[in-house]
């Protein structure tokens, strides 16, 4: 029973060009129960939304955080690393110059 004009093959999609809705015969008039929110309760609910939709962006944002002080503390390490190793270099090369000056002196 889909015939032009109908719920389900409107004669046009454009809301402003379709007829208007009639009210219901079965349901008698003004029977709509009434609305009870306020807007103090409404303010309140938007308020978690916005709260609820921030909470992954507070997560990444400590997640992020923590990747990089751990990131900062993997290259402190690193440069100590290196540098130790640059130190006991020098110190190698400082002994091998001593012993060769002695040996030189001894000649």
């Amino acid at each position: 029973m889909n015939i032009p004009g109908t719920i389900d093959r409107p004669l046009t999609h454009d809301p402003k060009k379709q007829a208007p809705m009639k009210p219901s015969t079965s349901e008698p008039a003004g029977s709509a129960t009434p609305d009870f929110t306020s807007t103090g309760a409404i303010d309140s609910r938007q308020n978690r939304t916005r709260e609820m939709q921030l909470i992954p962006e507070a997560l990444a944002r400590a997640h992020m955080h923590d990747r990089l002080q751990e990131a900062e503390r993997e290259r402190q390490a690193v440069r100590l690393a290196a540098a130790r190793r640059m130190q006991r270099r020098a110190e190698r090369a400082s002994r091998r110059a001593r012993r060769a000056l002695a040996m030189a002196l001894m000649q």
